[in-house]
């Protein structure tokens, strides 16, 4: 089986007047979705839970917000730009926490529909596990999605269940996987 042609990406560290709607306008974060991980009795399993995930206009306002909130607040949104446009991006909020203080949470992790699987994910989580580090975080916290895709991404990238949950996530997102990734 032909690889596809490695395509050339930028990695931009994006300030807060770069985050606009306008941003995101060739960038489609839909995903199918037939499998997702529940914890059932102590034990992680596969469910069928099929469903199409997309975000609304009003997503995109939303998280426009909250990324310049990251922005204007120390953290880091890194994005990978295909030919000028936004084709996947990442956050991670300032200030450890946890009983250590030894983590930072990655906020968000999305490659547009038509490049994943090509490695722009991989680098970008790479590109902020160094950030990281130079913060003094010893691991990402990451309150995540639990598709059967997006867990195996995130187990690719090293990520385990996280030790020490942030029961603010935990809370608000209840079927979501709550994970660390050593640094």
């Amino acid at each position: 089986m032909e690889h596809p042609a490695k395509i050339p990406v930028q990695f931009v560290q994006l300030q807060s007047e770069d985050i606009c709607l306008e941003l995101f306008q060739d960038f489609h974060r839909r995903q199918v979705v037939d499998l997702c991980w529940r914890k059932i009795d102590g034990r992680w399993q596969q469910k069928p839970d099929p469903f199409i995930d997309d975000w609304s206009q009003e997503d995109y306002a939303f998280l426009v917000s909250c990324l310049q909130n990251t922005v204007r607040t120390g953290g880091l949104v890194l994005g990978a730009f295909v030919d000028g446009r936004l084709k996947g991006f990442t956050s991670v909020e300032p200030g450890l926490f946890g009983k250590n203080q030894e983590y930072l949470d990655l906020s968000s992790v999305h490659v547009s529909e038509e490049l994943r699987g090509q490695g722009v994910g991989r680098e970008l989580i790479r590109r902020v596990k160094e950030w990281a580090k130079a913060q003094g975080a010893r691991k990402l916290y990451i309150s995540a999605h639990s598709a059967a895709e997006t867990q195996a991404f995130y187990k690719a990238m090293g990520c385990v269940e996280a030790e020490e949950y942030n029961m603010a996530h935990a809370e608000k997102e209840p079927f979501d996987c709550q994970l660390e990734c050593p640094l």
